[in-house]
């Protein structure tokens, strides 16, 4: 099934049932075209298959994708509730690169005013990680880490040639390790921050639609 560009369909594709409740609950007023949220289920494997086999829907056809959730800080200075735009993703079969990163910040900038918006490398793992292993991603560039984006975006690519992006909300970082997601402290709550996020994707989405001049 084609689309006519006025209605190219937007997933957006998250792992934990924490993030798919706080997405669900931001409700989808303000989207142009139709909008699937999906719950992948933990770990890059997890994630590539769950998009990959929804992506086959020809319904989804030429799909934008969105890869969102929480994520650790890599860098000094992140704080939890900080935001995370990926200018690529990365895992060990290489990078891709990111649609729209400006966009994104201006618009999620308007969504959550006075919330830090970092953009960079955001690099996949297979496990949660720790310590050493912190400091010698950051060594590498990348700004954040989690399991699913790199997946997720690899598998939607690996799928037909579509607009792809990837935005995470900080709960760990250097100098804020967590222990659960229940622990964050200081009023911070990423439930929150992630919930306000859908209107950014939405202009993201629309901005896509637009004539290329």
């Amino acid at each position: 099934m084609s689309h006519k560009p006025e209605q190219l369909p937007l997933l957006i594709a998250c792992a934990l049932g924490i993030e798919h409740l706080a997405l669900r609950s931001g409700g989808h007023a303000g989207a142009d075209g139709p909008v699937t949220l999906l719950r992948t289920g933990m770990g890059p494997r997890a994630a590539e298959r769950s998009v990959t086999r929804v992506l086959d829907d020809p319904a989804l056809a030429g799909a934008a994708v969105v890869a969102t959730g929480f994520c650790a800080g890599l860098a000094p200075g992140m704080h939890p509730g900080d935001l995370v735009v990926a200018e690529e993703t990365r895992d060990r079969r290489g990078t891709t690169a990111c649609v729209g990163t400006d966009l994104l910040v201006k618009e999620l900038a308007r969504a959550l005013p006075g919330r830090t918006v970092h953009t960079g490398p955001l690099t996949g793992s297979d496990h949660v990680v720790r310590g050493q292993e912190r400091s010698e991603l950051l060594a590498t560039g990348a700004i954040a880490v989690d399991m699913e984006s790199a997946a997720t975006i690899h598998g939607a690519v690996r799928t037909g040639e579509r607009p792809v992006a990837a935005v995470r909300v900080v709960v760990d970082a250097p100098e804020h390790e967590l222990v659960r997601i229940g622990t964050l402290r200081g009023g911070i709550s990423a439930f929150r921050v992630l919930r306000a996020v859908l209107p950014a994707f939405f202009e993201w989405h629309r901005s896509l639609l637009l004539p290329r001049r």
